[in-house]
């Protein structure tokens, strides 16, 4: 821990994307507490005016404060960022740990059924799953998760076929571990590591995600906003009342961006050559 410590302290980069990731956090936890409207509350005197001291981003078409419709967005964003991607990871994780520690004819059949789906286009199959289940924020999870797991799955069995050669694997085959042992308490602990970097990745990749069906009328349905439900609403807009779509905008660009960079940092942590 102190040498991830040292290692972060040498990376402003990374320090700030962590800044950033911390604040949406806080941002979504404590949105009824620090928003300084309810993301509901509409004023009719105040339609569509710039940013001022009494809305700081201004205010939408029914009189409401975008700053506080950002934060409780944040709260809708993250939720299905974060959930999302702990699906994907359980599921794609534990199928492709099964996978490369079983082989054979097991093995291909299973990464075949990968094969296809991963050759189907994602935003294509979350839109159908999403319009089959529902715009509900339940549906945006499983469409989410039904389409990312299968990049997990390659990863993590890719790294179990390099694990199940190693001496310990087959030391607990001898003493008669059974398969779902030696996965869940020799492989995936190690296999952590990428499973971590991996996550990195995906939440900012399911935040945009959501946020594509939202802007195009498939995501979360109102009241409830999103950052997309929030520039859909602002591109009808774009020419006369810009601040509409910037805000949400630049918050989803800062926030995929700082998922991002810490993707990469922890990347080049978990890698043994880049610590020499």
């Amino acid at each position: 821990m102190r040498q991830f410590i040292e290692k972060m302290k040498k990376d402003w980069i990374a320090l700030l994307s962590i800044l950033i990731i911390a604040l949406v956090c806080i941002a979504a936890i404590f949105s009824p507490y620090i928003s300084p409207y309810p993301f509901d509350a509409q004023n009719t005197g105040d339609v569509l005016k710039g940013p001022s001291l009494k809305h700081l981003l201004g205010a939408d078409r029914l009189g409401r404060d975008l700053l506080s419709r950002i934060i409780y967005g944040a709260r809708i964003s993250m939720l299905v960022g974060i959930v999302s991607s702990l699906i994907s990871l359980a599921i794609g994780a534990v199928y492709g740990a099964t996978s490369g520690l079983i082989g054979g004819k097991t093995d291909n059949l299973m990464m075949r059924v990968v094969d296809i789906i991963y050759s189907l286009p994602d935003l294509l199959l979350i839109i159908l799953i999403s319009v089959v289940i529902g715009r509900s924020i339940w549906g945006i999870f499983l469409a989410l998760s039904m389409v990312s797991w299968v990049t997990i799955a390659r990863l993590v069995r890719g790294e179990v076929l390099k694990l199940k050669e190693q001496v310990f694997i087959e030391a607990a085959r001898e003493l008669g571990a059974s398969n779902l042992r030696i996965i869940f308490k020799h492989l995936l602990p190690n296999t952590l590591g990428m499973i971590i970097i991996t996550l990195t990745f995906r939440i900012p990749a399911a935040i945009l995600a959501e946020s594509t069906l939202s802007f195009v009328g498939l995501g979360i349905t109102p009241p409830f906003s999103s950052w997309g439900t929030l520039a859909n609403d602002g591109w009808s807009a774009i020419k006369f009342y810009p601040h509409l779509i910037i805000s949400p905008s630049l918050t989803i660009f800062l926030t995929i961006l700082s998922f991002n960079f810490l993707g990469d940092f922890l990347r080049d942590y978990f890698d043994p050559e880049m610590k020499y």
